[in-house]
């Protein structure tokens, strides 16, 4: 009984660092931050409150909305387009023997380049002047016209796309570990009883997976609200705003118009609201779990 009580003592100890720094600068932060959005902070910080005046100013912006919604078309791609697009290359790459790991090295590859990286290469390749359009008009296509970047309707779905690129590698890795954890037995008696592959994998490993699923998705779901580095290396948020999100919409108050009320303001709407959405799927897996 004393040597478990140690033991239990010893874990604590070892996570005490850990956890005091992710409460300082995580919640701490975040604290920080929903105060100064009730305050008349401009340049510099303020502790004069003035209520919910920055977020009437906020809820009255056409930009406003505009950001916000992006931030929705944007989620909606990146996380539709990573999970589906991920389970499909884990799936693919869980039936390769191991002398395949090419395959895996060259489907991970994305993951390790930052999203400044990423985004710089997409722009030249999606560029008019140096990307596909001027490459399939060198062959011979002069009529041919692929200008996404230039597109205010579908310059987000770029922006998407390439963080599909990026982050289908997270959800790969995710769920191949989980893919190999799987019981061979399992595979053996769906041999023998001839069940086609892909409907083992829909109906009996994916559904063994939902801890792994929920994990991809809040990831996912928190990328979405600090996506800005690959909005400023892309598509800087244009053309005008039309793929602006709201990280990129609070760092221009906070640094740029130097309004630090305002942009917290922002950012305390864009996460809450991610939360809003992530949090009751949370609830409900963690609680089927416990049944």
């Amino acid at each position: 009984m004393k040597g478990h009580f140690k033991q239990k003592l010893l874990i604590a100890a070892a996570l005490t660092p850990t956890v005091l720094v992710a409460v300082y600068f995580i919640w701490g932060f975040g604290a920080a931050t929903a105060y100064l959005s009730f305050t008349d902070s401009g340049f510099l910080p303020s502790k004069k409150l003035i209520g919910l005046f920055h977020y009437q100013k906020l809820f009255s912006s056409a930009r406003w909305w505009n950001t916000y919604g992006n931030m929705f078309i944007y989620g909606g791609v990146y996380l539709l387009g990573c999970l589906s697009i991920g389970i499909v290359i884990a799936a693919m790459l869980d039936r390769l023997p191991k002398s395949a790991i090419i395959y895996r090295t060259i489907y991970l590859y994305p993951l390790a380049l930052s999203l400044v990286i990423t985004g710089l290469a997409w722009q030249w390749v999606l560029s008019p002047t140096t990307g596909l359009q001027h490459l399939i008009r060198e062959l011979g296509f002069e009529s041919f016209s692929f200008n996404i970047l230039g597109s205010s309707e579908y310059a987000i779905y770029a922006l998407g796309g390439a963080a599909i690129w990026h982050s289908t590698g997270l959800v790969i890795v995710l769920f191949l570990s989980g893919m190999k954890g799987i019981d061979v037995d399992l595979w053996r008696s769906a041999q023998i009883d001839r069940i086609p592959t892909w409907r083992v994998y829909a109906s009996i490993v994916l559904p063994q997976l939902r801890s792994t699923l929920m994990t991809a998705i809040v990831l996912l779901a928190f990328n979405v609200v600090r996506s800005f580095d690959i909005v400023v290396a892309l598509t800087k948020g244009g053309p005008g705003h039309a793929s602006e999100l709201p990280a990129l919409y609070a760092y221009e108050f906070y640094f740029v118009r130097g309004n630090i009320g305002q942009g917290s303001a922002a950012a305390v709407v864009m996460v809450v609201s991610i939360m809003a959405i992530v949090l009751p799927y949370l609830i409900y897996e963690l609680r089927k779990r416990k049944q």
